[in-house]
């Protein structure tokens, strides 16, 4: 089902600006819209429009809503690059069944910078007076006593740590008789945010130590990807499959790159990962032409892991926006596994939970169709405030692919160091 009310018609003024300011300063404490990775980026101040999705036909609804938007309204940008004029930011469920909404947002402000420009963009209903173009001053600092994380507690009352490694034995076991040939299995922790916490000091940390990340906030979600789903830019496309994991050693030089070479030789690794760039290729070559690939997978280096990774690039074939090239390419088989119907369907069984947004998508997309999406791994997704003590329960996520083989003590500790990002950047 799909909140479609009249679509408004908007007007964007887009100037730019002499100097970059810093982004995640200006970000609001408690509900931060931030897009970063680099000298690249946005963020979002205020709301004037707020789209919500669910079940099987979300990202088709929402890039129908979105064309509705972008072509009633008046764009006036004088920067005209990517991420300038007409934004809106958004966030998608993992699961059609998800009870977690699918959103776009479009702030009533956006702050930007690509490289060595940088610019203003003020959103707003056509028959509203024009505000003036200036960066809002950044909000005054707020304490951080941070957040301890546990096993999240489960609707039954079991182990969840006993009950992932249940879920691992018995994908393995279907493994076997040939139900599929690969899922992905996660768990999840959680804890409880204090009120009134500064939502700047994660976000910050993650920017500042996993710079080959995307880092995100969109409607209470928070993380670091480092695998993006789709970028499209005037007609080229192009993304970066992630599968196959060692954990870092960065203590021990001579044992991590040991990690980082069992993980190009390993037979279970290139296998999992041949699975999910074929699973990209498969979903995105009806869209696009001239589709090429790194010849090999190569080491992606991370503060705490090491990834297979291979890039795949592509001349977009036809008027597909963002939006429908994510609806295209979700889930891959780096997040849900091979064949992916199957997958996904025995995920619902095997994990206690709903995945919510973790393994979904999150990114922005402009009145052109163009736009950013990365899946939404290395992070947590916030509740809403308590209305006693504004408490805010926060849950991470983290998962690993199943093959023949694999070892459900070796994928548990895939889990840890996939939580790592998050655990750290919210620690006192």
């Amino acid at each position: 089902m799909t909140s479609t009310p009249p679509a408004p018609r908007l007007r964007a003024t887009t100037r730019p600006l002499e100097h970059a300011p810093d982004l995640i300063s200006l970000a609001d404490p408690n509900a931060p819209m931030i897009w970063t990775r680099g000298d690249r980026g946005c963020v979002g101040v205020g709301e004037v429009l707020r789209l919500s999705f669910s079940g099987p036909h979300r990202f088709t609804d929402a890039a129908a809503a979105w064309r509705r938007i972008a072509e009633t309204a008046i764009v006036d940008d004088s920067v005209r690059m990517p991420g300038s004029g007409l934004i809106a930011l958004g966030t998608f469920a993992f699961a059609d069944e998800s009870s977690a909404e699918s959103v776009l947002i479009v702030p009533r402000l956006l702050v930007a910078r690509h490289r060595g420009q940088a610019w203003i963009t003020e959103i707003a209903a056509v028959d509203a007076d024009p505000a003036p173009l200036a960066v809002p001053d950044a909000p005054a600092s707020r304490a951080w006593e941070g957040v301890r994380f546990g096993d999240r507690a489960l609707a039954t009352g079991g182990d969840s740590v006993a009950s992932y490694l249940a879920g691992v034995r018995e994908a393995g076991a279907r493994i076997e008789r040939g139900e599929f040939e690969k899922i992905v299995i996660a768990r999840q922790l959680e804890g409880a945010l204090p009120g009134a916490s500064d939502l700047r000091v994660p976000l910050t940390r993650l920017a500042e130590h996993y710079l080959d990340c995307w880092t995100f906030a969109v409607d209470g979600l928070i993380g670091a990807s480092p695998e993006t789903l789709i970028r499209s830019t005037s007609g080229a496309v192009s993304a970066r499959v992630l599968a196959g994991t060692r954990g870092r050693h960065s203590e021990d030089a001579a044992r991590d790159a040991r990690a980082r070479d069992e993980l190009l030789t390993s037979a279970k690794e290139q296998h999992e990962h041949a699975f999910a760039v074929q699973s990209v290729v498969t979903a995105l070559s009806p869209h696009v032409r001239d589709l090429r690939t790194s010849e090999e997978p190569f080491p992606l280096r991370l503060p705490n892991v090491w990834h297979l990774a291979t890039d795949l690039g592509a001349a977009l074939g036809e008027q597909s926006s963002s939006i429908e090239l994510v609806g295209a390419l979700h889930p891959t088989a780096a997040v849900a596994g091979t064949p992916t119907a199957t997958a996904v369907a025995a995920i619902a069984e095997l994990e206690p939970f709903d995945r919510g947004r973790y393994s979904g998508a999150v990114g922005w997309i402009d009145a052109d169709g163009d736009g950013e999406w990365v899946i939404a791994l290395r992070c947590a997704q916030l509740g809403a405030p308590d209305a006693q003590t504004g408490a805010r329960a926060v849950v991470a996520s983290a998962g690993g692919g199943i093959v023949a083989g694999s070892d459900p003590d070796h994928e548990l500790g895939e889990t840890v160091s996939k939580f790592r990002p998050i655990t750290e950047a919210f620690a006192r």
